[in-house]
C-alpha cells in the first residue's frame, strides 16, 4: 500500500510542477502589458502519516506537495505612495497648464506687444502736452486711446474664453471618473463571483482594478479599501463613490444661474459639491491632489475685475478690510486666471481714471441733510476747443452709463457754514454690485462724442481767455509716472503704470516656474516611487526564465520519480 502511495507523491510533484510552468509562462505572455503584476506559486506541503513516536524524529511520512495559491506580488504601502504623490503631480500640472495658456494669450513674457500699446499711448501723450492746440496731436491721442482700450478687450475677452473653455476638460474629467466608477463596480462584481470558491484568485482582473484605481487617483483624491470577498469601496473627496453594489456618480451643473462656469456635484447626496473650493491648496493637509481640482483652482469661479483686489480707502473698517483681504488670499488669489484678470483689470482702470479725473475733475461737497456726494468741479475742469466751450467730456466713458447727471440743483453746505443752492453735475459713482456703473473692460469705451470731434477734448482753461491748459497737460504726464497701486493686498510697493505692468508680467512668470518646480520635484518624486513599484511587481524575463528552467526540472524529477517507483512495483508483482 505505502508503494503504491508514493505514486500519488510523485502525481503531486507533476501537477504542482505543470502548474507553476503555466503561472511562469503566463508572466513571460505579459510581460509588456500594462498593469500586469507579477504572480508567483505558492507550493506548500499536502499532509503527513505519523508512523509512530520517536525521541529521535517526528516519525512522519509525507504524502506529496500541494499548490496552495497564485499571488499577486505587490506592496500596497508603494501603491498608496505612488496613488497619492502621482494625484499631486497632476494637480500642479494642470496648474502649469493654464499658467502657460495664459503666458501664450499675452504673448508676452519678454514685454513686447501690450508694452508696446502702452508705450504708443504714452508717446502720444506727451506729444498732447507739448502741442495741445495741434489737431493732429489731438486725433493721434484719441485713436491711440482707441487702440489700448481695443488691445485690453482682446486680452481680457480671451482670458475669459479661456476660464470658460476649461469646462470642456472639467466635463471629460467628469466623465471619466463616472466610467471609472462603473468599471470598478463590475470588476468587484467578477472579481467576488470568480473568488467565491476559495479555489483561485481573479489576479488578472485585480490587474485591471488596480490600473483603474491608478487612474483614478490621478485625477481625484481618493481612499480605497477591499473587504474579505476581493470587493473594493472608493473613496473621493471623502464622499463615498464605490459601493459594494452602487456607484455614486457626479455631474457637472453651473455654479450660479448667471455664469457659464460649471462645477461637479453628487447626485446621489443632494447636488453638495465635490470639492470644497474654501481651503486653500496644501500638501500638509492633501488639499492639493488630482488634476480635476487643479482644473477648478486653476480657473476660479467668476470674471474677476479690479473691486476683487482689497484697496483700504473703500471700506469704512479695518476690519472689513482684513475680512476682504481673508476673502481675496482664500478665493481670488489661488486661481491664476482670476489673478491675472484682476490685475490686468485694475491696471486698465487705474490708467482710465487718471485720464478721466485731470481731464473731467470731481470734488467731493457736503449735502443739506449732511451727506456727502462727488460732483464735476467746474472751477479746475478744463474745456474744450468747441464754440460751446464745453466743460466734463472725460475721455473714457462707460458703455451703458454717463459719467454725470444732467445739471440739476442741489443743495449744499458751503465754506462758511452756510446752505446755498448750486448748479452741479452729479458724478455717478461706481458701484461693485454693479459692473455696467464700472470702469472695467468690457465696460469701457473712447467717449463716442471726443471721437467723433476731437476739439471737445477738453485742454483749454476754463477762464474764457482761450489759451490752452498747459498744466492739465502736464498732470497726464506726471499722473502716468505717480504710483498708483500695488498689485495685490499682500504687497507693500505701490507702482506707477510702467512698473506695474513689468511686476504683473514678472509675478505671473515667477508663479509658473514655481508651480513648474513643484510639478518637476513631484515627477521625480512619483518616478522613484514608481521604479521601487516596478521592482516588486514587475516581470523580470531573466527571473521568469530561470524559474521556467527550475520548474521544469522540477516536473521531470517527479517524472523520473514515478518511472522509479513503477518499475519496482512491476519487479515486485511479478517475482511474487
Amino acid at each position: 500500500m505505502a508503494s503504491f502511495g508514493s505514486l500519488y507523491v510523485g502525481v503531486s510533484g507533476l501537477n504542482v510542477s505543470q502548474a507553476a510552468l503555466n503561472v511562469t509562462s503566463h508572466n513571460l505572455a505579459n510581460i509588456d502589458t500594462k498593469g500586469y503584476v507579477r504572480q508567483q506559486p505558492v507550493i506548500t506541503d499536502f499532509q503527513y502519516v505519523k508512523k509512530g513516536d520517536s525521541h529521535l524524529s517526528s516519525m512522519q511520512l509525507g504524502l506529496g506537495a500541494n499548490f496552495a495559491e497564485i499571488k499577486q506580488v505587490r506592496d500596497m504601502f508603494l501603491d498608496q505612495a505612488y496613488r497619492q504623490e502621482i494625484g499631486r503631480q497632476a494637480f500642479y500640472e494642470s496648474q502649469y497648464q493654464a499658467i502657460s495658456e495664459i503666458e501664450g494669450l499675452f504673448g508676452e513674457l519678454e514685454g513686447v506687444q501690450f508694452q508696446n500699446t502702452m508705450n504708443e499711448f504714452w508717446e502720444a501723450m506727451q506729444e498732447l502736452s507739448r502741442e495741445p492746440d495741434n489737431i493732429v496731436a489731438r486725433a493721434s491721442f484719441v485713436q491711440t486711446a482707441v487702440s489700448f482700450i481695443e488691445r485690453a478687450d482682446n486680452i481680457y475677452g480671451q482670458l475669459s474664453d479661456y476660464q470658460i473653455n476649461l469646462n470642456t476638460q472639467i466635463i471629460d474629467q467628469v466623465n471619466r471618473i463616472n466610467e471609472i466608477g462603473n468599471e470598478i463596480r463590475e470588476l468587484n462584481i467578477k472579481i467576488r463571483h470568480y473568488e467565491s470558491s476559495k479555489v483561485e484568485k481573479a489576479n488578472d482582473l485585480r490587474d485591471q482594478r488596480n490600473l483603474l484605481l491608478d487612474e483614478l487617483s490621478k485625477i481625484a483624491n481618493i481612499t480605497y479599501n477591499e473587504d474579505k470577498d476581493g470587493v473594493v469601496t472608493v473613496n473621493l473627496e471623502g464622499m463615498s463613490f464605490v459601493s459594494e453594489d452602487l456607484v455614486y456618480r457626479m455631474e457637472t451643473v453651473k455654479i450660479s444661474e448667471d455664469s457659464d462656469m460649471l462645477k461637479p456635484v453628487w447626485v446621489a447626496h443632494g447636488y453638495v459639491d465635490v470639492f470644497n473650493m474654501d481651503r486653500p491648496p496644501s500638501s500638509m493637509h492633501d488639499t492639493d491632489i488630482g488634476s480635476l481640482k487643479g482644473l477648478l483652482l486653476a480657473r476660479g469661479h467668476k470674471k474677476a475685475n479690479y473691486t476683487d483686489i482689497p484697496v483700504r480707502e473703500r471700506y469704512e473698517t479695518e476690519s472689513m478690510y482684513q475680512e476682504a483681504v481673508r476673502e481675496y488670499n482664500n478665493k481670488i488669489s489661488p486661481s491664476v486666471v482670476m489673478t491675472v484678470q484682476a490685475q490686468f483689470d485694475q491696471l486698465i482702470h487705474g490708467i482710465v481714471t487718471m485720464i478721466n479725473d485731470t481731464l473731467s475733475p470731481n470734488k467731493e461737497v457736503t449735502l443739506a441733510d449732511g451727506s456727502k456726494m462727488k460732483i464735476l468741479d467746474v472751477e479746475k475742469a478744463p474745456v474744450g476747443m468747441d464754440s460751446d466751450r464745453e466743460m466734463g467730456e472725460a475721455l473714457f466713458t462707460r458703455k451703458s452709463m454717463a459719467r454725470y447727471s444732467d445739471w440739476e440743483e442741489i443743495q449744499i453746505v458751503n465754506e462758511d457754514g452756510e446752505i446755498e443752492t448750486i448748479s452741479a453735475r452729479i458724478y455717478i459713482e461706481e458701484d461693485p454690485k454693479d459692473n455696467y456703473s464700472l470702469y472695467t473692460i468690457g465696460e469701457i469705451e473712447v467717449n463716442p462724442r471726443v471721437l467723433q470731434n476731437k476739439s471737445l477734448l477738453p485742454l483749454m482753461k476754463n477762464d474764457k481767455t482761450g489759451a490752452f491748459d498747459i498744466e492739465v497737460a502736464q498732470e497726464l504726464l506726471d499722473k502716468w509716472q505717480k504710483p498708483f497701486a500695488t498689485l495685490s493686498p499682500n504687497t507693500l510697493t505701490s507702482n506707477n503704470v510702467n512698473d506695474y505692468y513689468i511686476s504683473f508680467i514678472s509675478e505671473l512668470a515667477n508663479r509658473g516656474d514655481q508651480i513648474n518646480t513643484i510639478s518637476l520635484n513631484q515627477e521625480s518624486m512619483v518616478a522613484s516611487i514608481d521604479n521601487k513599484r516596478a521592482e516588486v511587481i514587475g516581470v523580470s524575463s531573466d527571473d521568469e526564465l530561470t524559474n521556467l528552467i527550475k520548474y521544469q526540472h522540477s516536473y521531470n524529477a517527479a517524472a523520473r520519480y514515478i518511472n522509479v517507483v513503477s518499475e519496482m512495483l512491476e519487479h515486485i508483482i511479478m517475482n511474487l
